[in-house]
């Protein structure tokens, strides 16, 4: 019984303890009397009254707004609630200061009196931050710019006057709607986005259109922020927003007469091409471009012939529209990412960038010099002129861009000299190597036409009996003035120019024709192995084309072989094997030529319908003495067994190039060691003999 009261003794010790050192105010006060039977240690430091003194006053001394009417409300309050009640006062220091309070106070009896019993909390900082709220909202309220906040759902949760305002919605007509009924769907960003970007960002100024009452928009400068809650996690957004729509329509008002300033300070008033400030800026730009990138640009003079006759015969009026005519024509002949300008006068230039090779040059100066000659009808008179052309070339001839002008202008002048009509390049061997071309593209359209192509064939030799198992056709082209020319005269001209698709036709209707004869008559010629360019196989009619051919010649499928290039292949692998397996379906071997020079994916080579590799001439030259070129080979004929492909090897023409491939496993061979390219005449007695 002892060790009980002793233990309760003990636990009312220590809970006295607790109650006397909490920081929260702790206060008895007599029920009628009003004056104070405990307070803790907590209340005396709040209001710096030590106990003693705390005793002698009661407790309207520490609560200046408390009356008789308030304390009998809280009782009659207290006596409906059993539970309690919590309300705020003002407590006064003893230094005569005041601090907010939030006190719970309820009735019980202690030492057999009634009393209150009040626990008190300072929340001066609590009203502090309240009234900084209340003075924010009220100012938000109050201001002209709206100001709409929502949840993270995207539900209106506030919104002010200057939003009532700039969108004619009252408060109740918005407040719990979607943001979506006021935020246009067509804006940059939507609502979700936003919010992913303010998560990371806290703010973020935009400008976007909102939807107003009537449904018309307005646009809108707005500033977002992120607001948090008390964890301080994300909890929705706030938006101010300002109409900008006056504005901007002066802003982009002030930018259109800037942007008319500007081209009018860059730009010849007559024809609206760049004048010459434009031009040296280009010229400038593309100098460094091209000196980054490592390319070539030719600078083109233009001077167009005999205008001056016009102007002085029928008037500038006349030669302004003769003027405009030729830029227009003029910039027909080039393409988008090319500048041409006028100088003033007739003078007329143009930086052709990014050129691959003279050629690309000469056939721009070709078409400009034939566009500009044909007729001019203006006004009832039917015209004619022509223009003279110089062409200096970055960085040949020069990488400074004065000297490019220069030497253009002094170019352009040599065409003029030689007759008008023409075009020259500053360097005279240059010049003469631009003719031979564009006159070999000429006679190539006239051979073309004449169908001046012959075609000789190279047999194929299986090198473990000596019988030939195929023949592969060469063009070649029965110049009537000079004569044979090799293919490696005309055939890269012929690419350029995409003359290559009308003679690889020629060249295979005449190849199949023949080989169809020798059949006819008995011979075995073998496959028919045929090179076909990229270009003809990428035309839409080219298979249709080919059975066709086929159909009316008596041509069989397993007949022909089709040679295609690695390096053509592999620049549009994907529709490159869509059109080959259409190929292979039809019967017709298909072969990669020049294997190994042309870097293929091993990926893509497997997806190829392929039947055979040919080994490029330029890895069989040095063989068996070059190392590399030994390991090259190996490796390509072990690809091929891998593949379960077939093999040739071309270019061979020493046994002992004969014997390495056929130890090594390429019994398949074409060269001058058996055989060089011949007419159908001497092919037919070979064949003839063998049979």
């Amino acid at each position: 019984m002892l060790s009980t009261e002793i233990s309760a003794e003990n636990y009312s010790k220590e809970l006295s303890d607790i109650i006397e050192f909490a920081l929260n105010e702790i206060y008895i006060v007599d029920f009628n009397t009003l004056t104070y039977l405990y307070v803790n240690k907590g209340a005396c430091n709040a209001l710096g009254y030590t106990k003693k003194e705390m005793f002698q006053l009661n407790i309207f001394d520490i609560n200046p707004e408390l009356t008789i009417d308030k304390i009998n409300f809280l009782n009659n309050s207290n006596n409906n609630n059993n539970k309690g009640m919590l309300h705020r006062t003002i407590h006064k220091r003893k230094d005569g200061t005041n601090y907010y309070a939030q006190s719970y106070l309820y009735t019980k009896k202690y030492h057999s009196k009634d009393a209150y019993i009040i626990f008190s909390t300072d929340i001066s900082e609590q009203i502090k931050l309240e009234l900084q709220h209340q003075q924010q909202s009220k100012i938000l309220e109050h201001i002209h710019e709206s100001v709409i906040s929502t949840d993270l759902h995207g539900r209106i949760i506030s919104y002010n006057k200057g939003s009532e305002k700039l969108l004619g919605y009252t408060e109740e007509e918005i407040l719990g709607q979607n943001i979506a009924k006021i935020y246009y769907d067509k804006n940059c960003y939507s609502f979700d986005s936003l919010g992913k970007i303010l998560k990371e960002e806290n703010d973020y100024d935009m400008e976007a259109y909102l939807i107003k009452k009537d449904r018309t928009t307005v646009l809108c400068d707005i500033s977002l922020s992120s607001v948090k809650d008390g964890n301080g996690d994300f909890s929705g957004i706030v938006g101010y927003s300002q109409d900008i729509t006056d504005k901007k329509e002066a802003q982009m008002l002030l930018e259109k007469q800037a942007r008319i300033l500007s081209h009018q300070a860059n730009h010849d008033t007559l024809t609206n091409l760049p004048n010459r400030t434009l031009f040296r800026d280009r010229l400038t730009q593309t100098v460094i471009s091209s000196s980054r990138n490592k390319e070539q640009f030719a600078l083109f003079f233009i001077d167009l012939d005999q205008f001056k006759k016009i102007n002085d015969t029928l008037g500038h009026h006349i030669g302004d529209k003769v003027l405009i005519e030729a830029a227009n024509r003029l910039q027909g002949a080039l393409r988008a990412e090319d500048t041409l300008a006028r100088l003033g006068g007739d003078e007329f230039t143009i930086i052709l960038k990014d050129i691959k090779n003279l050629q690309s040059a000469s056939t721009v100066a070709q078409k400009i010099t034939e566009t500009i000659k044909e007729p001019l009808i203006i006004d009832g008179h039917t015209l004619f002129i022509s223009s003279s052309i110089g062409i200096s070339l970055y960085p040949t001839d020069s990488q400074n861009e004065e000297d490019l002008i220069k030497y253009a202008d002094t170019a352009m002048y040599k065409a003029k000299d030689e007759g008008r009509d023409n075009f020259q390049y500053y360097s005279a061997d240059m010049t003469a190597r631009a003719f031979e071309r564009v006159r070999m593209e000429r006679d190539l359209r006239i051979a073309i036409k004449e169908e001046q192509f012959i075609v000789y064939f190279q047999p194929q030799v299986n090198a473990l009996n000596g019988k030939i198992t195929g023949m592969e056709a060469l063009v070649r082209w029965q110049f009537p003035e000079i004569g044979l020319v090799p293919p490696g005269k005309f055939i890269p001209i012929a690419e350029e120019s995409g003359l290559i698709i009308e003679i690889d036709r020629i060249v295979m209707k005449q190849a199949m024709n023949q080989f169809a004869l020798w059949y006819k008559d008995g011979l075995n010629p073998g496959i028919l192995s045929l090179n076909l360019a990229m270009k003809q196989l990428a035309e839409d009619d080219f298979i249709q084309t080919l059975q066709e051919s086929m159909h009316f010649l008596g041509f069989q499928p397993e007949w022909l072989e089709l040679e295609v290039t690695e390096s053509q292949v592999m620049n549009n692998p994907d529709a490159s094997i869509k059109k080959l397996k259409q190929i292979s379906d039809i019967g017709i071997e298909l072969a990669i030529d020049d294997f190994g020079t042309g870097y293929s994916s091993l990926a893509y080579l497997k997806k190829f319908p392929l039947d055979k590799l040919k080994i490029d001439q330029s890895f069989v030259r040095d063989i068996p003495e070059d190392e590399d070129d030994v390991a090259i080979t190996k490796a390509i004929i072990a690809l091929a067994k891998s593949l379960n492909l077939k093999l040739i090897a071309e270019g061979v023409e020493t046994q002992e190039q004969r014997d390495f491939l056929v130890e090594n496993g390429c019994s398949s061979i074409q060269g001058y060691f058996y055989y060089r390219p011949m007419p159908a005449e001497e092919i037919t007695k070979i064949l003839q003999d063998m049979n």
